[in-house]
């Protein structure tokens, strides 16, 4: 049980009162807070201890809901844009009230209906929570190692690769030329502990470091080829970048797959083309 009220996270709190808009829940030193009423249900009887998170209303007063968000305080996250006004844009964070992201935190310019990454963080003069572009990721981590894995989340492209967060709190890099499949920003997902560089910023990769991954995989070159006709423009010598983007692997990979089709006779190329060998 939370011994004080802590906005924007998860608490454990005590059904102290009923009253006509909802229950109020107390924490070990009797601060109180209201859960409305669409969120009661019969077995929150007094003395029982609930889970909730805690944030504040449209008038500024700290309200409880069971309701989960996305994400909490001091999460990074990757939000959907549903309202853009002159003072800041709204992300929906999964809760009635959706998360203000003031134009002096924005970075970029925010389209209804774009992900934006942000971290939510809580006003020091409105004590709201908020979210911001402009944060600051730590370096050299303590924790990490080579080959360890991690959860990334994308949060900008650049001329050398891809900007990502890792496991919520460092920075780290995905280089474009290791890069053998379809990513996005916003994008979370698993990922490796490539090399911790001098300047303490994190070199990741999407595959474990040392482990030759077979990225020459020909039954989904059959699977791509069956779902568009049985035959497709792509040859030895087509663009590198095309082969990624229809086959997420590498032009080497492509090729070594296609030689195998082609000796077990399961495809056959053409002078400009591939086509499923019926």
């Amino acid at each position: 049980m939370n011994k004080k009220i802590e906005l924007g996270v998860i608490n454990t709190l005590k059904v102290s009162r009923v009253s006509e808009p909802g229950i109020y829940l107390c924490s070990l030193e009797n601060e109180e807070v209201l859960l409305p009423n669409c969120y009661v249900s019969s077995s929150m009887q007094i003395g029982t201890e609930i889970e909730v998170f805690i944030y504040t209303d449209s008038e500024d007063r700290i309200v409880a809901t069971t309701l989960k968000p996305y994400a909490m305080k001091n999460d990074f996250a990757a939000l959907e844009v549903v309202d853009s006004t002159k003072f800041g844009a709204f992300l929906d964070m999964g809760l009635p009230k959706d998360l203000l992201v003031p134009k002096n935190r924005q970075k970029s310019t925010f389209q209804i209906g774009n992900l934006k990454v942000v971290k939510i963080v809580e006003d020091e003069k409105t004590h709201r929570l908020i979210g911001t572009e402009k944060f600051v990721l730590e370096k050299f981590p303590e924790d990490l190692k080579k080959n360890d894995e991690v959860e990334i989340l994308l949060y900008m492209k650049t001329p050398l690769g891809f900007k990502v967060i890792v496991n919520n709190r460092y920075e780290g890099l995905i280089y474009h030329n290791e890069i053998f499949e379809q990513i996005n920003v916003a994008n979370r997902r698993r990922a490796f502990v490539k090399y911790i560089r001098d300047d303490g910023k994190i070199d990741i990769s999407l595959q474990k470091v040392g482990v030759k991954k077979s990225n020459d995989n020909p039954e989904k070159i059959l699977e791509i080829l069956e779902a568009n006709n049985a035959q497709m423009n792509f040859t030895y010598k087509s663009d590198p970048e095309d082969i990624k983007q229809n086959f997420s692997m590498s032009k080497k990979a492509f090729k070594s797959a296609l030689t195998k089709l082609i000796e077990e006779k399961k495809i056959e190329l053409l002078e400009d083309s591939i086509k499923l060998k019926v």
